[in-house]
């Protein structure tokens, strides 16, 4: 009943429906993966806020050479909750533009703390307006305290697809915080990630923390996996069809026959005698 499936035309067809339901299962695989990995993100943003600071140190591989950025640690080293000792170097201080926090465009103040050993870390103090409010005018920033502070707040990994860098304001402006670049504008060894402080100082606002969209993911992977069994249903359809005989045959044409029949119902144009 089914020897049909062994046709060239019916093995092509079983061998891509296998093929695409695999295919689709995998990416179903993977969507899968990436909730999980972004669900552990959003957990450890969650738990941040109550969990213990620990050192600094402890965390990220101490940089070497001046002007050069140290180890990037790894994802999972993310919004890791820490604290850190230095003093703030306010003339290498950094502004990151066209920052928003409650639908306001602004300035997040990034400002190098430099350690008892003469590493840094970069702190972002918060985040300020522009004078005027718009998203060019120069931002309103208290300077940063003096003497020995001690800072506690969350590892961010560098930003990805850096930007100009240039002085503007008294500061070093740019649009991206992107450490591979910003660490070659200062004159000693810097840690691979930077800290977001969580209590800003009077007249900062706090860079709030995104979460991840882990649910989208998640969503993703069913469609794949829908899809393959779909994909399978459809060719199962089609099987049992050909097996009862509903699919429509195709019938022959003798084209010779049609255009015998043709020349006889032509109409004979007789001379006339």
């Amino acid at each position: 009943m089914y020897r049909f499936m062994l046709t060239p035309r019916w093995l092509t067809a079983t061998a891509l429906t296998v093929i695409a339901s695999v295919i689709m299962v995998m990416l179903g695989n993977w969507q899968l993966h990436r909730y999980h990995e972004r669900d552990a993100v959003n957990d450890r943003i969650d738990a941040a806020d109550s969990a213990p600071s620990v050192p600094l140190t402890s965390v990220l591989v101490k940089p070497t050479a001046a002007g050069k950025l140290g180890e990037q640690p790894g994802k999972s080293k993310a919004w890791t909750k820490v604290t850190v000792t230095g003093r703030y170097d306010a003339t290498h201080e950094i502004q990151a533009r066209g920052r928003t926090v409650d639908s306001k465009v602004g300035f997040e103040i990034v400002t190098p703390l430099v350690l008892a050993d003469g590493t840094a870390v970069l702190i972002d103090r918060g985040w300020v307006p522009s004078a005027n409010g718009d998203a060019i005018s120069a931002p309103v920033a208290t300077p940063p305290p003096t003497g020995d502070v001690t800072v506690v707040g969350q590892l961010h990994l560098s930003e990805s697809r850096p930007s100009g860098i240039a002085r503007r304001d008294g500061r070093i402006d740019t649009r991206r915080i992107s450490l591979p670049h910003l660490a070659g504008e200062l004159p000693y060894p810097v840690y691979g990630a930077y800290v977001l402080v969580s209590d800003p100082s009077p007249g900062f606002s706090k860079v709030s923390i995104d979460h991840e969209d882990s649910w989208q993911n998640g969503g993703y992977a069913i469609q794949w996996w829908l899809f393959a069994v779909m994909a399978l249903i459809v060719f199962g359809l089609q099987v049992r069809k050909e097996a009862r005989g509903d699919a429509p045959k195709k019938e022959r044409v003798d084209r010779v026959a049609e255009a015998d029949q043709r020349v006889v119902a032509a109409p004979v144009d007789r001379q006339p005698d």
